[in-house]
């Protein structure tokens, strides 16, 4: 999660039931995560040991599909409402009725407007399809079934993205207090080809039995990533802000993210990385070329923006999207106008849409000379990633990616850097080895729904369960005999013999 964290305790191994607070003690918001972290670990576990790996409650089943063909090939699907669980998250589908206002006399009574009572494809809340890109749109049918499916996810909303979080008592001066986390469902289509289903009239069974070894191919994480810290070389050239003997060589606790930017294999593949865990964010008024107007330019010279800086320029839909864009360099500052200019001017499927909230996340890697003359080229204004060796963040702080590793857009892993003890908090073995981890999110849940041979001709694949409750039998009258004799038995044993 994108959060001004100090950082992440919550371990699933450790079996850890609540998290008790101490009278006197300072309070800490890792306590508080790690206590919503276990309350949502053990529903989820227990909804999905009762459920399954997915189904929807009998006469609530949400997600529904139907296939509808539209004009000019745009074609949609009708997404019906209801709740459904995937690996025990809620999904909730129904659509929120829409407000009624107060009447205007003078225009006369108007009658509500009715709302549709589905979803579609193309307006799905976090779907954010674009009817103009071709690889959003639907397949066709008529020349090849496809399956749809949910795809169940989890992410940061901040005051930036939804304004109603934050409490304006506070004034604008003070920054937000806390961050929401929001479950992101999103409709899907798979052409048969990617599940290797090579009948043309497959069974539901089969889809499904094709879907399941895909979704955990698909969901199994192969990145993994271990972090130390090592006492620069150029250490004794630094001021003496810290011990000498230190590792960690920065000033301040921080939490470093190191987030995937592209995915792919290792050739291919960018990281990007903060040592705010990717928190600080400058929500955007205006857009003109590369000249970009912020609400502000941060709360102080720690969280503000410098030239040089790497941005993200994104909104809520492309950040939904988990689709990487180019990384942007500040050029240049206008502080009385609260502008900054960009290298380029970002895509122009991002940013122009007030409603969809866009911001600039700022991330603290840097081009530039290295020691020893190696340079610090980046790719699209990333880092390169490398695997097989570590690689230097700043102040001491190194990260290594294993080798044959297959990198997803949003992985990320969080290194808590500490300046009481000079370094980095990271498991190890035995032998002081640091361990290697799978990324720490994005966990993606994956749920078959239908299969599509055509309008009308759809298979449904959602799974359903019954309430546990049921009513009480009634006692007939053998079973109320019988208990009066047991009772008058066991009166007469307690009486003894006469």
């Amino acid at each position: 999660m994108h959060a001004d964290l100090s950082r992440a305790t919550f371990r699933p191994e450790r079996h850890y039931s609540a998290v008790l607070a101490q009278q006197g003690r300072v309070q800490l918001d890792a306590d508080l995560n790690e206590q919503t972290a276990i309350q949502l670990h053990q529903a989820r576990n227990l909804a999905a040991d009762l459920i399954g790996r997915h189904g929807g409650p009998v006469g609530a089943c949400g997600f529904r599909i139907e296939y509808v063909g539209g004009k000019h090939d745009l074609d949609t699907l009708h997404i019906h409402g209801g709740r459904y669980y995937v690996d025990g998250i809620l999904c909730d589908a129904d659509r929120p009725a829409p407000g009624v206002p107060v009447p205007d006399e003078d225009a006369g009574q108007q009658p509500p407007a009715e709302a549709d009572a589905h979803w579609d494809y193309w307006n799905q809340p976090d779907g954010f399809r674009d009817p103009e890109r071709p690889g959003d749109r639907l397949p066709s049918p008529a020349q090849s079934p496809f399956l749809v499916y949910l795809q169940v996810w989890e992410r940061a909303v901040s005051a930036a993205e939804d304004p109603a979080l934050r409490e304006v008592a506070l004034g604008a001066a003070l920054p937000d207090t806390a961050v929401r986390t929001k479950v992101v469902w999103q409709v899907l289509p798979l052409p048969l080809t990617a599940l290797d289903i090579g009948d043309a009239a497959p069974s539901p069974g089969a889809v499904r039995e094709a879907f399941e070894k895909w979704a955990e191919a698909e969901t199994a994480p192969s990145a993994r990533l271990a972090a130390r810290s090592e006492r620069p070389e150029h250490a004794d050239d630094d001021p003496c802000l810290v011990r000498p003997d230190a590792r960690y060589r920065g000033p301040e606790n921080q939490l470093y993210r190191v987030e995937i930017h592209a995915g792919g294999e290792a050739a291919d593949a960018t990281f990007k990385w903060s040592r705010e865990n990717g928190s600080v964010i400058f929500p955007v008024d205006e857009l003109d070329g590369t000249w970009v107007r912020l609400a502000t330019l941060g709360l102080d010279s720690k969280l503000a923006l410098e030239v040089g800086d790497h941005v993200e320029f994104t909104d809520t839909a492309y950040t939904s999207r988990l689709e990487a864009l180019p990384l942007l360099r500040v050029e240049e500052l206008d502080l009385p106008g609260r502008r900054v200019r960009l290298s380029a001017e970002p895509d122009p499927r991002v940013g122009r849409l007030p409603h969809l909230h866009p911001f600039l996340r700022r991330w603290d890697h840097r081009e530039g000379p290295r020691r020893k003359g190696r340079t610090n080229s980046l790719k699209g204004g990333a880092v390169p990633l490398a695997e097989g060796r570590w690689l230097p963040l700043e102040d001491g702080v190194e990260v290594y990616f294993a080798k044959n590793g297959t990198y997803r857009t949003g992985d990320h892993w969080l290194i808590p850097a500490r300046t009481a003890t000079g370094s980095v908090e990271w498991d190890t073995d035995t032998a002081r080895r640091p361990l290697l981890k799978a990324p720490a999110g994005i966990g993606r849940h994956l749920a078959p729904l239908a299969l599509v041979t055509g309008e009308g001709s759809t298979a449904d694949l959602r799974r359903a369960f019954g309430a546990l409750a049921t009513d009480v039998p009634p006692a007939d009258q053998a079973a109320l005999d019988a208990e009066a004799r047991a009772a008058h038995e066991e009166r007469t044993a307690e009486a003894g013999p006469a």
